[in-house]
This record gives structure tokens, sequence and C-alpha cells, in this order.
């Protein structure tokens, strides 16, 4: 397949919209990671999208809009939180689980009977979307398991020949997929984290929002399948909740603790790799700019794919607020492979 190449103006936007019209693929950026996006009332296309990342078909996708108006497409399911939630954070990178209408595909919602809703705020997103006129799924435009793409290259490097089309913007702002947040009961859970927090969602809602059990434990990955998730009956509500994701070509290694003895044993580490004469990179962030690594962290996890990097050595952060988005990544990123110091 030739992958066609759009930029951003007006003519490339309506182009672009015409092949998801008429069931293609097309990769666009959003504020979060660059998507790849089909109609998501429209099985087939869908179907295509799990062929062309190789994803799991119990994967749920997101659906995305460009209108409030349009999340009546989806769902009978606009509660008054829905609401607070919408009239807060949308545009941007929030994902809202609601009950899925009977014209949402199951292959959309991973055969579940919820649909996961976003409005991004990239306008040109929002743009493409608005001119295809329908809801829009689309999976981080990457292949399954690689680290999300933040650029337009990116997405060249995996989905090249693969995709009808890809259309690059400018590098995504935020840098981690969308937060996650279940709304089909009176108590909101959040399913995936991200730069949307807990505390700014129950501060929005005025009511306590807790987290999926399953992001507050490390999963059992003995069995060596790749499911973050013990079982194979389980069916995830939202993406990135049962497969491994996120992995870069090398070895990583997450270095937890006292921040003065992670820098210490990461610096014994690197003398030892390099006396075995491999090629080190490490990641350390500033604690106090959390959102720095969630904008930087997957672009990082590519360069070091393309530069040849052996092993990665990198120090965690405080798990709270946005740090706790960034760990979910790097921890999965890393198949939980951690030494606390």
């Amino acid at each position: 397949m030739d992958t066609r190449i759009f930029g951003t103006t007006e003519q490339d936007i309506m182009q672009a919209a015409e092949i998801l019209k008429s069931g293609g693929l097309v990769a666009f950026p959003t504020e979060t990671v660059y998507g790849l996006g089909a109609n998501a009332l429209d099985p087939e296309a869908v179907g295509k999208v799990y062929a062309a990342k190789g994803r799991p078909s119990d994967n749920p996708m997101i659906a995305h809009i460009s209108s409030k108006d349009d999340m009546g497409l989806l769902t009978d399911g606009i509660t008054a939180d829905v609401e607070k939630l919408m009239e807060v954070f949308w545009p941007g990178p929030l994902t809202m689980v609601v009950p899925a209408k009977p014209v949402v595909p199951k292959v959309t919602t991973g055969g579940l009977d919820t649909v996961a809703v976003r409005m991004p705020s990239d306008p040109v997103a929002a743009a493409i979307i608005s001119a295809s006129g329908v809801p829009i799924a689309a999976p981080s435009a990457n292949l399954s398991g690689r680290p999300s793409p933040t650029t337009g290259r990116h997405v060249i490097d995996d989905l090249d020949g693969r995709i009808d089309a890809i259309v690059i913007g400018s590098d995504c702002q935020v840098g981690i997929e969308s937060t996650v947040i279940d709304m089909t009961s009176d108590q909101p859970m959040i399913l995936r984290p991200g730069i949307i927090t807990a505390q700014q969602l129950s501060q929005a809602l005025g009511k306590e929002v807790t987290f999926d059990p399953a992001l507050l434990q490390k999963p059992d990955t003995s069995a060596g399948s790749g499911l973050l998730e013990a079982g194979s009956d389980f069916r995830p509500k939202s993406p990135g909740m049962k497969y491994k994701h996120y992995a870069p070509k090398a070895e990583m290694i997450i270095f937890q603790g006292d921040r003065q003895n992670v820098a210490m044993a990461i610096a014994e580490e690197k003398m030892k790799r390099a006396q075995w004469e491999q090629k080190v990179e490490v990641i350390m962030y500033d604690e106090e700019h959390p959102e720095e690594a969630a904008k930087e962290f997957f672009a990082k996890l590519r360069a070091c794919d393309k530069s040849g990097v052996d092993v990665i050595l990198a120090a965690a952060l405080k798990e709270d607020g946005i740090g706790f988005a960034v760990m979910n990544r790097m921890f999965k990123s890393a198949g939980y492979n951690i030494v606390n110091v």
C-alpha cells in the first residue's frame, strides 16, 4: 500500500476526511499522541485499524468527536456528571467511558456494551473529524506494543505502507494518552491515568474519583504472555489495561527509591554495563515538573531505538498526579523490571 503524506492545509484536511468517509485509515496529530483514525461506525474500517497495528481485538477503541453535541450519537448515558466533565475538560485529553448505543459496532468497543469517547483539542484533529462527518475511532498510531508516537516521523517509521494516509502536524504537546474515566456508575473510576488528574476530576465533580485497582498493583507477568492482567477472560474497558505497551527495543530497568540512592545505583549500573561494552541511556526527569516527562518520555524511547541503545536506566518519579500517569507508562515500558534502592 502506498501511504499518502499530507500537511495541514484545508485541502489536505478535506482529502484526509474523504479517505475516512470512504472507509480508509488516516493517522493524524492530537494534543496527546498521534492517532490512527477510522470511521468508528464502520466495522470493516475499524477492523483495518486492528490489522494495521497488530492490535488485539479485545482492546477497545476511543471514538473521537469534534462537537459536544456529537456525544448523543454514541450514547444515551449523558448524566449530570458527564455533562460537568464535558463542560470543564472538553475539548481536551479526557476520555469518558459511557453506555454505547446499538449503532456503535462491537469491534469499536472491544466487544463491550460501553464506548470510550473523547473530544480532542488539537485544531487539526478537530478539523479532520468535523470534515469527515462521523465519529473517528483512533488508537495511537503505532505498531501495537511500541512506544506511542508523538511526532509525524514516529508514525511514518511504524505505519508507512500499512495505512492510506498520514497527516503531519505539530509535535504532540501532552505526550501521553488521555486520562480515561469510567462514567457508567455513580462512582467515577479512572481506568487509565493521564495529564488530567484524579484531583482535578474530583474537584470538577464535587465527589471522590477512584482508581481501577489494576492500576495500583504490579501485575503478574511470570507466565511471559505479555498480559498485564491475570486470566485470559479479562475484558478491558479502556485501552492499555491488559497488554504490554510502549516497549523499547532495549532492556529497560527502573530504579525506585530515595532520589540520591537512585542516582548512585544508576551510576554504578552504567559503569558495569560500560565494562560489558553496552550502549547505555539514562532517563532521569525533574520530579517537580512531571509534565515535561510526560511530553518527552515516548519520544525518548524511540530515540533510544534509533541510536541502538542496549539498556535504558530510568529513575522513577513520585507516583502522584501527573507523575502517577508517567509511571504507569514507564512501568509497562520496562515490563515491570524494577530495582528498589
